[in-house]
């Protein structure tokens, strides 16, 4: 089977390249997956770059999720067998059409979902899930900021923060892009080309926001210092920006707001209960038509780097997905 892998770290991701691999039989709690779609994720491209905090065994293919179908179990899968389609989480290994994956990764397709839809949705809204409900504690009626929320973990946290009765406000560096996050239900959008903390205070009544998601970092984690509510809930979801920024801690005590740092597969990992809770909470809303995940763009296999670059150059809206067809 074809498998688009890293054999040596890279600031330039064009060092991905095709391989024919040969994959042996799944071995005993596995299942061997054949893969029709997986999602483009930040963090896919910063593992080829060797600056990602997971840092996996050369050769490696990124792809932390995917959906296809079962071709085979291993000794002792009872839950699935051949035919199923189903979603995955995989870390790596998704640039493939066939990965070996422990059948506990596996669940369902949500019925109404196609294969890229379903591969789109989990790590995006497992992230916007955990940050805004389990750590951020939002309630409905509270003002919700979402930053970098053109990008598939900000688009979802859009998504979230409205199901759960927020006036969500949407940040973004393009005007065009934010067409869409507010064709998608944001109650107001605000380019950060131009500032926001100001436009954010008059929305809120000089209150401020309440919860803010931050994906960004650098500039906007600066900004959002100054206009978060008291009480508010800062998120650190990551760094695309590029800069991690720091706080003075005088101004979380005079203005009485926590900084939540908010790694979700991590969560998961660490209290495994309360990580299945989380992913069953958002395969429910998937099962019910309450989410659905916006995919600007579809790449086949071996045009994997021009997928990448489309994410890294900022030219996503939403998410990027890899299909094996």
């Amino acid at each position: 089977m074809r498998s688009m892998r890293v054999h040596e770290l890279s600031e330039d991701i064009s060092v991905l390249r095709m391989d024919e691999v040969t994959l042996p039989p799944p071995r005993a709690g596995e299942v061997c997956l054949r893969l029709k779609a997986c999602s483009i994720n930040f963090p896919d491209i910063l593992m080829v770059q060797g600056k990602y905090q997971f840092k996996p065994e050369l050769p490696f293919a990124p792809g932390m999720e995917g959906a296809g179908i079962v071709s085979q179990v291993g000794e002792g899968v009872t839950k699935l067998k051949a035919g199923d389609e189903v979603v995955a989480g995989l870390r790596i290994g998704g640039f493939a059409e066939e990965v070996n994956i422990a059948a506990e990764n596996c669940r369902p397709m949500p019925k109404g979902m196609d294969f890229i839809k379903a591969a789109a949705y989990p790590a995006a809204y497992l992230t916007a899930y955990v940050a805004l409900i389990i750590r951020g504690n939002l309630k409905a009626g509270e003002t919700l900021l979402v930053h970098g929320s053109t990008g598939g973990v900000g688009m979802a946290a859009v998504d979230i923060g409205k199901l759960w009765g927020a006036k969500v406000i949407a940040t973004s560096a393009s005007d065009e892009k934010l067409k869409v996050v507010k064709a998608r239900g944001a109650d107001h959008v605000i380019n950060v080309t131009r500032g926001f903390r100001e436009e954010v205070k008059e929305l809120t009544g000089g209150k401020g926001a309440d919860v803010i998601y931050d994906p960004v970092g650098g500039d906007v984690f600066d900004e959002s210092v100054r206009c978060i509510a008291w009480n508010g809930r800062l998120l650190i979801i990551g760094f695309t920006s590029g800069r991690i920024p720091s706080v003075s801690v005088n101004m979380p005590l005079i203005k009485g707001f926590s900084v939540v740092g908010v790694r979700a597969g991590e969560y998961g990992r660490r209290d495994p209960e309360a990580g299945r809770a989380n992913i069953e909470a958002i395969d429910r809303l998937a099962a019910e038509g309450k989410i659905d995940p916006y995919v600007c763009a579809t790449f086949p296999l071996d045009h994997a780097v021009e997928a990448m670059r489309m994410l890294q150059n900022r030219q996503a809206i939403g998410k990027v997905v890899i299909t094996m067809d």
